[in-house]
C-alpha cells in the first residue's frame, strides 16, 4: 500500500486540491506532477531522503513524490541551526537531501543533480559529508515499509526519530477524520509549518478530497483576507494564529467557516473567548501527538474551552497514578492512549512499537483529569518538554548548549508562561566567576549559533546555586524565580 496512490485513487481529478495565492491546482494536475517527480527519483525506494523546503506548493508536491517513489521522507525543519541539521543527517544516516522551494543545502555534498518539474524545480544532494554508518537496524527499518521519519525536538530527547509506515499513515488520517469530518466540500486554510504538521493534516485533507488553501503570511489581517477570499470552511492552526485572527479590526462571523481547530499548544481561555466573540464560532481544541496522531478532539463541549475533549472513535484512554492504577474522575493522572495509527518505531536508539507501547498503551507524559461529563483537561507534563507556540524543545538540549560557554558553570532551563507563545524557555545560570558575568549579547549569540531561534532563552538570570534532588540531579519540580 502506498499512501499517495491511495490519495489519487479516491480523488476526483477535476476537483481543486491546492490553492496558493491565485493559483489553483487540480487533483489531476497534482497527480501528473507527482508521477513526473517520482519518476526522477527512480531507484530511491527504501532510501532515506532529507527534505529541506519552506512551506508552499513545492513542499507538498515533492513530499508526495518522495512518498510515491517509496523513498523515506525525513523533513528537515527550516528553523534548525547548522549543527542541528548535521546532527539530523548523522542520526538518520541519510542517503540524500532534496531541496526545493528556493532552499539550497548549506552543507557539503559530493554530488548533486537538478530535478525538473515545470516551475517547481528541486535538487537532489548525495554523498553527504555528515552521514556516517547507521546506528539502527537497517533490515528492521525496511521491514516496516517506512514512509516518514519525523523528529519532534531537533537534536535531543531520549528517543530520536518517529518512524511511520504507509499503512500507519493511512490508519491515523482515517481515524483523525472521524471527528473532523473533512470532505470534498471543504476548503482548509493552512499556515502551520509543513515540516512539523504534514502527516495528520495535509495528507488527511488530500485523502478526503478537500481543498487546501496555503496562506504565506501569519498576520491576522492576511489570514482573514484569505478566509474571506477563498470561502474557507475549516481553520486548523495554533492558538497564536487564532489570537491574531480574533484581533483583526472588523472581524465578524463568516457564513462559510464551519470548524476552527486549535492544536500544537494549550489554548488560552482568553484566546478562545476572543475568537468566539469575533466569529460566533467555538474553537475546538485538539491534542496532536506525533506518536499517536490526533487522538482527542473537543467537539462536544464548546463551553469548556480548556478541554481537549474526548477520545476520537477508535481510541481508548486511561488516566493512571504513579503506581499504574486508574484514577477516578476529577483526579489528576498520567494520560495513556491506545488506538490505530500508533508509532511504528523510534529510530535511534532503535525501538520497535512493541517496546514503545506498554501492553498496547502509549504513555504520553501528559498529566490530565476527566470531569463528570467525560471532558478531558490537560494539567501539565510529566516530562520537561517546553512548548513554544506549538514548537517543542527540551531543556536538556539548551542546558547542554549553555554549559559550552566558558562563563557558564551550570544551567537550568525552564518553560515560563508567555502571553503570545504559551511558554518560552528561560535560563537560570550559575557562573564560573560571579565577579565576571558575561554580556547578555554573548550568551544569546552563543545560543543562536547552535540552536533554532525558538529554543534560545528569552531571559537569563544569574543565581548562586540551582535546586537539586537528593541524588544531585537538577530538580525540575521547583518553580523558577523568573517571569517574562
Amino acid at each position: 500500500m502506498n499512501i499517495v496512490t491511495e490519495i489519487f485513487r479516491r480523488a476526483d481529478p477535476a476537483a481543486i486540491a491546492l490553492i496558493e495565492n491565485d493559483r489553483a491546482v487540480s487533483f489531476g494536475q497534482l497527480q501528473v506532477w507527482c508521477e513526473e517527480a517520482a519518476a526522477q527519483l527512480d531507484g530511491w525506494q527504501g532510501r532515506r531522503v532529507g527534505f529541506f523546503c519552506p512551506n508552499g506548493l513545492a513542499h507538498i508536491v515533492w513530499s508526495l513524490a518522495l512518498l510515491r517513489a517509496r523513498a523515506v521522507l525525513v523533513p528537515v525543519a527550516p528553523e534548525l541551526s547548522a549543527p542541528e541539521r548535521e546532527q539530523l543527517v548523522a542520526t538518520t544516516a541519510l542517503h540524500g537531501v532534496l531541496t526545493a522551494g528556493g532552499n539550497s543545502w548549506p552543507h557539503s555534498a559530493a554530488t548533486a543533480r537538478d530535478l525538473v518539474l515545470d516551475d517547481l524545480p528541486a535538487r537532489l544532494h548525495t554523498d553527504l559529508s555528515a552521514t556516517g554508518p547507521a546506528c539502527f537496524d537497517e533490515s528492521a527499518l525496511a521491514a516496516l515499509d517506512p514512509a516518514l521519519i519525523r523528529f519532534s525536538s531537533g537534536t535531543t530527547g531520549h528517543r530520536k526519530g518517529v518512524v511511520l509506515s504507509h499503512l500507519t499513515l493511512l490508519e491515523r488520517v482515517t481515524t483523525a477524520n472521524a471527528g473532523l469530518q473533512i470532505g470534498p466540500g471543504d476548503r482548509v486554510v493552512w499556515m502551520l509549518p509543513m515540516a512539523h504538521h504534514f502527516a495528520v493534516s495535509i495528507l488527511l485533507y488530500l485523502l478526503h478530497g478537500a481543498t487546501t488553501v496555503l496562506i504565506e503570511s501569519h498576520l491576522g489581517a492576511d489570514v482573514h483576507a484569505g478566509l474571506v477570499k477563498h470561502g474557507g470552511t475549516v481553520l486548523y492552526a495554533a492558538p497564536f494564529h487564532h489570537a491574531l485572527l480574533a484581533a483583526v479590526p472588523g472581524a465578524a462571523p463568516m457564513s462559510s467557516l464551519r470548524l476552527a481547530v486549535s492544536t500544537a499548544a494549550a489554548l488560552p481561555e482568553a484566546t478562545a473567548r476572543a475568537f468566539q466573540k469575533a466569529f460566533q464560532l467555538p474553537l475546538r481544541q485538539a491534542l496532536g501527538i506525533i506518536e499517536c496522531g490526533l487522538p482527542l478532539l473537543n467537539m462536544r463541549w464548546p463551553e469548556k474551552t480548556a478541554s481537549i475533549g474526548s477520545p476520537q472513535p477508535g481510541f481508548e484512554m486511561e488516566l493512571r497514578d504513579a503506581a499504574g492504577q486508574i484514577v477516578p474522575p476529577g483526579t489528576v493522572g498520567e494520560l495513556f492512549l491506545r488506538g490505530p495509527g500508533m508509532v511504528d518505531a523510534y529510530l535511534s536508539p532503535w525501538t520497535p512499537r512493541a517496546s514503545i507501547l506498554e501492553a498496547g498503551w502509549f504513555r504520553t507524559g501528559d498529566q490530565a483529569f476527566i470531569d463528570a461529563d467525560g471532558a478531558v483537561f490537560l494539567q501539565g507534563r510529566t516530562h520537561s518538554v517546553i512548548n513554544v507556540g506549538g514548537m517543542k524543545c527540551f531543556p536538556e538540549e539548551i542546558e547542554a548548549c549553555l554549559v559550552e560557554h566558558p562563563a557558564v558553570k551550570e544551567a537550568r532551563v525552564v518553560g515560563v508562561p508567555h502571553a503570545g507563545f504559551g511558554s518560552v524557555p528561560a535560563a537560570e545560570i550559575v557562573l564560573e566567576d560571579p565577579a565576571a558575568p558575561p554580556r547578555l549579547g554573548a550568551l544569546i549569540g552563543h545560543c543562536r549559533a547552535r540552536l533554532s531561534g525558538y529554543k534560545v532563552p528569552l531571559k537569563f538570570v544569574f543565581v548562586e546555586a540551582l535546586p537539586k534532588t537528593p541524588s544531585g540531579k537538577l530538580d525540575r519540580t521547583r518553580p523558577p524565580a523568573i517571569t517574562v
